[in-house]
């Protein structure tokens, strides 16, 4: 059974609730995702089942039982999420391995996350978020990102901005979604505990790393000069995950560039002007972001 209460009201119990916890604490209390209670169900996108309503009022030693306006069964419609039933699972289209896809790939290797949230030993909620600053990276979020998606899936997905923090996210749901992302070599859950790497399929081919690093350094990557006193241009890619930079790495020296060697564990660098020209004639930025930032500090760059 889930809990519709009055707009903004269970917002105010889940905050209620964080008072006395941190985020991470109340949601090993629920049982769920810290991101799903932190973001789903306090923006009120998701209601609230039954049990979970009962504890938090239990936590909060409050009763919001006059704020219920209405109680579903938890199979009530279609979920989005994904409810573990064959008549709920959303059929999607399921693309063939091309350049379009490995730059997907790329995207979510690079800000997205792919999530399987359990209550108990059921999996109820199924999605692949892509995160982004909401004002540098609103037009990629916003235009670039869902194009991507439907030109390959043939689905919208959902875009969500926050309204305490600058994040946006671009979010698709569906098990069936899930499953296939998961068959091309993407693991759900922590992309650093996972040691998460460029899939072998995508490092076999130079069309495809080219493109999957595109969307690797759309995400994580940065435009910028080398120093105060050198105005020529670097293009960084920072990664926090051993496998995932690695593979970065390899992947640029396999498609002729010349990396610096991993930075303090987490970074590289293309430097030379040779490299900055390839870069941009041969992969090219899909964020308009590091586009714009590239043409503003190429101005000042020495000839």
């Amino acid at each position: 059974m889930r809990i519709k209460l009055k707009k903004g009201k269970q917002k105010a119990l889940i905050n209620l609730a964080k008072i006395n916890f941190t985020w991470k604490e109340l949601s090993k209390r629920l049982n769920i995702s810290e991101g799903y209670l932190r973001n789903e169900l306090r923006n009120e996108e998701r209601t609230l089942d039954n049990d979970k309503y009962k504890i938090i009022c239990q936590i909060n030693n409050v009763n919001f039982d006059k704020y219920i306006i209405n109680q579903f069964e938890d199979n009530w419609g279609r979920s989005k999420g994904g409810i573990k039933s064959s008549k709920n699972i959303k059929i999607i289209t399921i693309p063939k391995k091309d350049e379009k896809l490995a730059e997907v790939i790329g995207i979510i290797l690079g800000d997205g996350h792919v999530s399987e949230f359990k209550i108990g030993k059921r999996i109820r909620c199924y999605m692949i978020r892509v995160a982004g600053n909401s004002e540098t990276d609103k037009d990629y979020l916003t235009r670039y990102i869902p194009f991507i998606f439907y030109d390959i899936f043939n689905e919208k997905g959902s875009l969500h901005f926050s309204k305490t923090s600058k994040v946006g996210y671009f979010t698709i749901y569906g098990k069936k979604f899930v499953d296939y992302i998961k068959s091309i070599g993407i693991k759900s859950g922590n992309k650093k505990r996972n040691n998460q790497g460029i899939p072998l399929w995508i490092k076999n081919n130079k069309k495809y790393i080219s493109k999957c690093i595109k969307g690797l350094i759309d995400t994580d990557g940065s435009i910028h000069y080398i120093s105060k006193n050198n105005k020529n241009i670097r293009i960084s890619y920072t990664s926090y995950i051993p496998q995932l930079l690695n593979d970065v790495r390899k992947g640029l020296i396999n498609l002729g560039f010349n990396p610096s060697k991993i930075i303090t564990e987490k970074q590289i660098f293309l430097s030379s002007k040779k490299d900055i020209e390839k870069y941009i004639g041969e992969i090219g930025f899909g964020n308009s972001k590091n586009l714009n930032r590239f043409n503003i500090l190429k101005k000042r760059m020495p000839l």
